[in-house]
């Protein structure tokens, strides 16, 4: 019994010696640190959430704790002589620049759809390669359930993504007769999943403006890869875009502008500019990118209510926590004051955690350096 245990204990001795290593102390799929399962067919180590994932691939994906489970001695010299980076090289041999590679935070569909392309369908590498040109052609088309603007029902509607004109265009009917209910440009697109805010699994988010207003349209599709392919097709188109518009910058500078998530949302009171005005409940959006903090009557509303510019410290603006005095019809009690050369926006959040948060985010927008591109957005809004 003393050899056994002796041998089980080397065993896992090597294991966690092994995902110790540089390339092996974060999950393979999602970056999260410190992983304690292991493919033992793909050779990777993986979280406890995208393990589930491997579980479930139709190729046999076959997941072992590296602390609780027995090894053989063939799977511990797999292990051995594979590892996250060299199963990188073969599975992630060829991912376009503009591809989507999912975080621990994010969304368990982006996490799920990026597992079975690298091992499943193996788009990344080079038997599989083919299989991008459905979302990197320049031109993608399909089906998506919109919600109505006015009565919050989603329905199927026709979409069509091209690269030609940069534009993403959308038909309530299929007669060709019929032109598309709406044209945007691919130049301020924006697309960022939100499941629990659409409240569907699949919940995709547009976001991008149409005579200096910010408009959102909200979308879902039943099929995980289908979502998840048009998501990356915007993402292309995005890259195509910059690359015309910015020909002299490399891929790995234009990257961070494709598509964002948005630095903070949730519901907050606000009162008018004299701050005599009730408190009314609004959802903010912070966007850290555009330096802009817009606000809607609910969460799922098509167009925003009004927008602030967040400049610099150096240029008149500032945050802090507060209790408003004087305002009628507050129901929360813990303030945010953000200053502007312009105004002074007073806010109230229902938690102190939330006003912790929220003043986080302000200051973080706040100590970003401007770029041109900011002072006029800044002069624009002011106007």
């Amino acid at each position: 019994m003393g050899s056994v245990a002796y041998c089980l204990d080397f065993k896992r001795k090597i294991l966690l010696d092994l995902v110790k290593q540089p390339d092996n102390n974060r999950c393979a799929d999602c970056g999260s640190p410190d992983p304690d399962w292991a493919s033992c067919t793909l050779g990777v180590f993986v979280c406890l959430t995208c393990s589930g994932t491997h579980r479930n691939l139709t190729n046999g994906s076959r997941i072992k704790s590296i602390r609780l489970d027995l090894w053989d001695d063939e799977l511990v010299q797999f292990m051995r002589a594979n590892g996250n980076a060299s199963a990188r090289e073969l599975y992630e041999m060829a991912v376009p620049p503009f591809y989507y590679r999912p975080r621990e935070q994010d969304c368990v569909v982006l996490r799920e759809q990026w597992i079975r392309a690298k091992y499943e369908r193996q788009e990344f590498s080079s038997q599989g390669v083919h299989l991008q040109q459905v979302y990197s052609s320049g031109l993608y088309a399909g089906s998506l359930w919109k919600k109505g603007r006015d009565n919050g029902q989603f329905l199927k509607r026709r979409f069509v993504l091209s690269d030609r004109d940069f534009t993403l265009r959308y038909f309530t009917s299929d007669l060709p007769s019929k032109g598309p209910k709406a044209v945007i440009a691919v130049k301020t697109l924006n697309a960022s999943f939100q499941p629990e805010k659409i409240g569907h699994p699949h919940g995709l988010q547009l976001t991008y403006l149409c005579e200096d207003h910010t408009r959102n349209l909200f979308l879902y599709h039943t099929d995980g890869q289908e979502i998840v392919n048009w998501f990356n097709a915007i993402r292309a188109a995005r890259l195509a875009y910059l690359q015309t518009a910015f020909p002299t910058a490399t891929d790995s500078e234009l990257q961070p502008w494709i598509t964002r998530n948005y630095l903070k949302e949730g519901y907050m009171e606000k009162t008018g500019p004299l701050q005599r005005e009730p408190f009314k409940k609004r959802w903010f959006v912070l966007d850290a990118q555009d330096r802009k903090l817009l606000y809607f009557k609910t969460q799922l509303d098509a167009v925003e209510l009004g927008v602030a510019f967040l400049g610099t410290a150096a240029r008149g603006y500032s945050v802090r926590e507060s209790e408003p005095k004087g305002a009628r019809g507050n129901k929360w009690k813990f303030g945010v004051t953000v200053e502007t050369p312009w105004r002074q926006f007073v806010f109230m959040c229902e938690l102190e955690s939330e006003q912790r948060e929220w003043v986080a985010a302000f200051s973080r927008v706040i100590s970003q350096p401007m770029t041109p591109q900011d002072y006029a957005t800044e002069v624009n809004l002011m106007r």
